[in-house]
């Protein structure tokens, strides 16, 4: 792992980056019931439309605080999203303060929180949404929903795309001519269009599981096609080589041939394709969350807090803290491409000879 890294950093120094960036977005998402000082849900009526609390060191008397703290929020008219610091209430900003019980990964049941305010002070790093929700804590709620959704999108892809692509390409014959057929069709529709006409195919009263499982299903059902014809392709040429050859007439069987010798050989490309592959599960589901078919409210991802701000004019001129969900999809998409042209530089024997 770590000479991967460092041939990563020596080769391409911003897939270095990109990786870096990434692995602290799955790590935010996955303390997200930690790192949050709010839950998702929690809705503070008073402050709809907040803009971020500034925090401060020196108070307005000049003095040096060692502890970082907040004012207080006063509402001038909280209809039109209007607020002052209140500079007469200081409120330390604490590590591991204590806030409303919920069960860190589902699982682990906890009232503290990694930081926050007590009493009556309030800490927006992010702003407020119209609803009074805090914006940072929904932000990283709705990261466990777009990011993951990439990784297991791409994971059933992968393994549908190789199982099909070697099949296709090992035997040959009518089984290559059904499967690519299957592909050809499938890869005939625009995928987006697609995804809507499989999405509406269902009912519109599922739960949010419900509907985030029919959200991976259809993007990894839409997504295999390609990754089976480039295998299908790779296939034809390595098992034609002389190891291939000399498997079969050692007696190997096709099943460990395929899983042992052939598939293995794909790893370069495959690698480097799934990387590449994940922006576009992300935009997928952002896509359909931003239509209101995809992850419903109160369940946050980052699409369908994007959606809030697409169309309405108010929102976007008084409140443009509410566009930084489609900040995080950008940096996500533009770290994965990154880290895909960074694999293809390392994985690619072309690209190694040294000529």
């Amino acid at each position: 792992m770590i000479n991967f890294l460092n041939r990563l950093r020596k080769k391409n120094i911003f897939s270095f980056i990109a990786l870096i960036i990434i692995f602290f977005l799955y790590i935010f998402s996955f303390l997200a019931d930690f790192i949050s000082p709010y839950p998702f849900d929690k809705q503070f009526r008073e402050y709809s439309l907040c803009p971020p609390t500034k925090i401060h060191f020196i108070d307005k008397s000049g003095k040096f605080h060692i502890r970082p703290f907040v004012y207080g929020i006063r509402i001038i008219n909280s209809s039109v999203g209007k607020y002052r610091e209140d500079k007469d209430k200081i409120y330390p900003i604490k590590f591991f303060v204590r806030g409303n019980k919920r069960k860190i990964l589902g699982l682990f049941p906890s009232n503290f929180y990694l930081f926050g305010t007590e009493g009556d002070g309030k800490i927006f790093l992010f702003g407020t949404d119209i609803q009074g929700r805090d914006v940072f804590s929904r932000v990283l709620y709705g990261s466990r929903i777009s990011l993951s959704i990439g990784l297991i999108g791409v994971s059933i892809s992968f393994i549908l795309g190789l199982f099909f692509g070697s099949i296709s390409g090992y035997f040959g014959g009518k089984v290559d001519n059904i499967l690519m057929r299957l592909v050809e069709i499938i890869m005939m529709f625009p995928s987006f269009y697609l995804l809507l006409a499989l999405r509406a195919a269902f009912p519109t009263d599922l739960s949010t599981v419900q509907i985030y499982f029919l959200i991976v299903v259809i993007l990894s059902l839409i997504g295999w096609a390609s990754l089976a014809r480039i295998i299908r392709g790779m296939v034809l040429s390595i098992k034609e080589e002389e190891f291939i050859l000399a498997a079969k007439s050692l007696g190997i069987s096709t099943f460990r041939i395929i899983t042992k010798h052939i598939i293995p050989n794909t790893f370069s490309y495959t690698i480097t394709a799934i990387t590449l592959s994940i922006p576009g599960y992300i935009l997928g589901e952002s896509a359909l969350s931003l239509i209101g078919l995809g992850i419903q409210e109160p369940y946050p991802s980052w699409g369908n807090m994007l959606s809030v701000s697409v169309g309405n004019l108010r929102i976007l001129t008084s409140a443009p803290w509410m566009l930084l969900p489609g900040f995080f999809i950008f940096l996500t998409i533009i770290c994965f491409n990154f880290l895909g042209d960074g694999l293809r530089d390392i994985t690619d024997p072309s690209l190694n000879t040294g000529y």
